[in-house]
This record gives structure tokens, sequence and C-alpha cells, in this order.
């Protein structure tokens, strides 16, 4: 809600966990998009939020070879993670992660828009 008017288009993958975010956003980039803002920022483990948000902007779709090698590395880091057990997280720990991923991804959009 609070992007609406910024010129920004907003995909919500509610169901998606954070490899299937990493891969969509790795489908897009071929599409000629590229990254904004890092896949993997701040010092939250993937295994640890059910959160993730990667800003992409279309780039002419022209392939950035930068976006690539990028969000596939994050992509093989993640991997590494997969095995770990994920907590589950209360109702207040869950609103703070989605405050944190909120917070980061407004605080990128800012300084890019």
């Amino acid at each position: 809600e609070e992007m609406s008017g910024k010129n920004i288009g907003i995909s919500y993958f509610e169901q998606a966990d954070f490899m299937e975010i990493l891969y969509k956003a790795r489908d897009i980039i071929h599409l000629g998009y590229k990254l904004l803002t890092h896949p993997i920022v701040s010092s939250i483990k993937p295994y640890e939020t059910p959160y993730k948000t990667i800003v992409l902007a279309y780039n002419n779709g022209e392939i950035d070879l930068e976006s690539i090698e990028l969000i596939e590395n994050s992509i093989e880091l993640s991997k590494n993670f997969l095995d770990k057990p994920r907590r589950k997280l209360t109702k207040t720990i869950d609103e703070d992660f989605r405050l944190i991923d909120y917070e980061l991804i407004n605080g990128s959009i800012e300084s890019i828009i």
C-alpha cells in the first residue's frame, strides 16, 4: 500500500519459500531484468525467516550478467541452509520478521527512487 503511486509493481508469492523466491527472481532476471537489491541481506539466515523481498528493474530486455552471477551465488549459498530446521514462529516473532523485511526493503527502495 505504501508503495502505490511510486510506479512500482509488486509481485507477492505468499506460498513461496525462500528458495522459491530466489528461483523466481532468477527466472525474471533471465527475461531481461536487473537486481537492484542483494538477494541475501542482513544477518538473518535464510532458514530463520519466512520473508524475502527482492527488488528488480526492467533492463530493456537485456540480460545483466552481474545480476545472473549474484542470484546464482545467492542460490548456491542458500542451499547450504536447506537442512537447517525452521523453528516454529509465534505470531509476535512472525510479525517481527515481517517488519524487518519491510524496513530493509523500504529503505532500499527509498534510496533507489
